[in-house]
């Protein structure tokens, strides 16, 4: 067994610091394990509280009925009582009755919450658009209404304090059977803004802009990759997942041609699959763009993990065979690290920038270039009047400059790919 300790400040306020646990096996990397809860902590912080001690249990496996061995729970509960503190916070999902039975063991004043708990509640505070607001309080409710069966308290647990925050969620204390009428109403209106989400979509693929999604790890430094090449005034901050809601923004290459990028929500590990389901719309944009540009904080010593887990993120998204380019950012923290992890064809697809400074922008701006117009060439096309229906394919496939109606037809000028260019030779002047 082993046991961490890492005090406080004095002047901390106890109602927001936390006892960290976790339960490790004995064949598991001793850097995994601290990789993990070194992220725990910075959640933590994110979440505005901080550590006050993290304790550590050796075992094969997690107690089924109070996630701790009897003598660490104890220890845990004395540890509690003598600083004042009032949260734990488990680095593992715990079952309902696993937050019930140490709530129990820990005494009346103490809150039990888990890993994914903590994650939802920095989800609520930092989410800003309706659509986001609604899917943290669906995925709120579902993950956490049954866990919240302790001490008799029902839902009073919600609405204040690290692990309860949510958007509209004070109303729910009492009835369970609202909770459930409060879920069908969040996915009524969800279900709702996916329709509007999935227009603007056909909107963008009809338009023919060639459309990058900026995805990676949380806070590797992709929101301020946007700010820095279009100006968007995206959230920047040293903290995990600062942005939430994903951005959109026009960005004109030296060529005139015109890109969409988007800032996606960052991942991390040990993301539960629910939790990829309930944000699975807002991860789509992922999905739905023609290639991804995946950042990479170079500068962080477990940047070789951090990529696979966004790599497999976006294998499970479906986002698999997309055109990939890997930015390796901050590297005027760390210029010379080179990441294991990348090999074969990947190591032909890397950028070494900073967003912060510059540097490598000039060229990460000819390699979006080279993508947005890989295989594609403008061509003039004349349609007769009996065969308009192609422009609509073409509105669908291509990028259409411009359309001038006359005696007979149309005279089209598009950027079409290979494919395309196929199926609309003959229309070739």
């Amino acid at each position: 067994m082993e046991q961490l300790f890492k005090n406080a400040l004095n002047d901390s306020d106890p109602s927001t610091q936390a006892v960290l646990v976790s339960v490790f096996s004995a064949d598991e990397e001793e850097s995994d394990r601290e990789a993990s809860l070194a992220e725990l902590e910075r959640l933590l912080e994110t979440a505005g509280g901080s550590v006050f001690a993290k304790m550590v249990q050796s075992r094969e496996h997690p107690e089924n009925a109070t996630y701790l061995g009897q003598g660490k729970l104890e220890e845990l509960s004395r540890l509690c009582s003598n600083g004042g503190i009032s949260l734990v916070i488990c680095d593992s999902e715990l079952s309902p009755v696993q937050i019930r039975n140490m709530e129990k063991a820990l005494g009346d004043d103490v809150t039990v919450i888990d890993r994914t708990m903590l994650i939802l509640d920095i989800f609520a505070q930092h989410a800003v658009t309706a659509d986001g607001k609604l899917q943290v309080e669906l995925a709120q409710l579902k993950y956490t209404s049954p866990r919240l069966i302790g001490k008799g308290r029902e839902m009073s647990r919600l609405g204040g304090g690290i692990g309860t925050r949510g958007p509209g969620e004070s109303k729910l204390e009492r009835d369970r059977r609202r909770i459930k009428e409060r879920e069908h109403i969040l996915e009524k209106r969800l279900a709702e803004l996916e329709k509007n989400r999935e227009m603007q979509r056909k909107q963008r693929r009809r338009s023919g802009i060639f459309r990058f999604a900026i995805a990676g790890y949380t806070n590797a430094g992709k929101s301020t990759l946007l700010n820095a090449l279009t100006g968007a005034g995206v959230k920047e901050k040293d903290e995990l997942f600062a942005t939430l809601d994903p951005t959109t923004r026009k960005f004109e290459l030296p060529s005139g041609r015109e890109i969409l990028l988007t800032d996606t929500v960052g991942f991390i590990r040990n993301l539960p699959h629910h939790l990829v389901k309930a944000f699975r719309s807002t991860l789509e944009e992922v999905v739905d763009c023609d290639a991804v540009l995946l950042v990479v904080d170079i500068s962080d010593s477990e940047a070789d993990a951090q990529l696979r887990v966004t790599t497999d993120l976006l294998n499970e998204l479906g986002a698999k065979e997309k055109p990939t380019l890997y930015l390796l950012n901050k590297c005027d923290a760390a210029p010379s690290v080179v990441i294991p992890f990348m090999t074969g064809e990947a190591r032909t697809s890397i950028l070494q920038i900073s967003a912060k400074t510059g540097e490598g922008l000039d060229r990460l701006v000819n390699r979006l270039e080279e993508l947005a117009s890989d295989g594609k060439q403008t061509v003039s096309l004349f349609l007769p009047s009996a065969d308009l229906g192609v422009l609509s394919s073409l509105y669908a496939s291509s990028q259409v400059k411009s359309v001038d109606y006359r005696d007979g037809g149309a005279l089209v000028t598009a950027e079409v790919d290979a494919m395309t260019l196929g199926r609309v030779k003959k229309y070739i002047c």
